[in-house]
């Protein structure tokens, strides 16, 4: 039991510093996304594009935006598809046709039902 409440702790420290280090990298980005917007306004500002006044707001615009900005998360079931994606697959040579070579054609036909069997399996758990 010991050993059970070492792995728990074990797994909210990992949590914590996970948040911890996303919070950091975060705060990296927007200091990057200030730098340049500020970069980009102090430009134009030189070429007589726009005021300071206005150089002030387009940066402050810019990281309210970001700051605004959500980030998708498909991981969540509400956003996952109960369905698999459908993938088509397009062939660069058009002139081989499925009577060519049947029994590729059979064994990949074999090989894409076992994958879908084992996705249907997987999909169940």
């Amino acid at each position: 039991m010991n050993n059970f409440g070492g792995i728990i702790q074990r797994a909210v420290y990992l949590g914590v510093g996970l948040a911890s280090y996303a919070g950091e990298k975060a705060g990296q980005k927007f200091t990057e996304l200030r730098t340049e917007a500020q970069k980009l306004a102090d430009e134009m500002v030189k070429r007589g594009e726009m005021t300071t006044d206005e150089a002030r707001r387009f940066v402050e615009d810019m990281m309210n935006k970001a700051m605004m900005q959500e980030v998708p998360v498909d991981s969540s079931p509400e956003t996952r598809s109960s369905e698999p994606r459908r993938i088509e697959i397009l062939s660069e040579d058009e002139n081989l046709s499925d009577s060519e070579h049947p029994a590729e054609v059979d064994k990949m036909r074999q090989e894409v039902h076992k994958l879908q069997e084992e996705l249907r399996r997987l999909q169940k758990e």
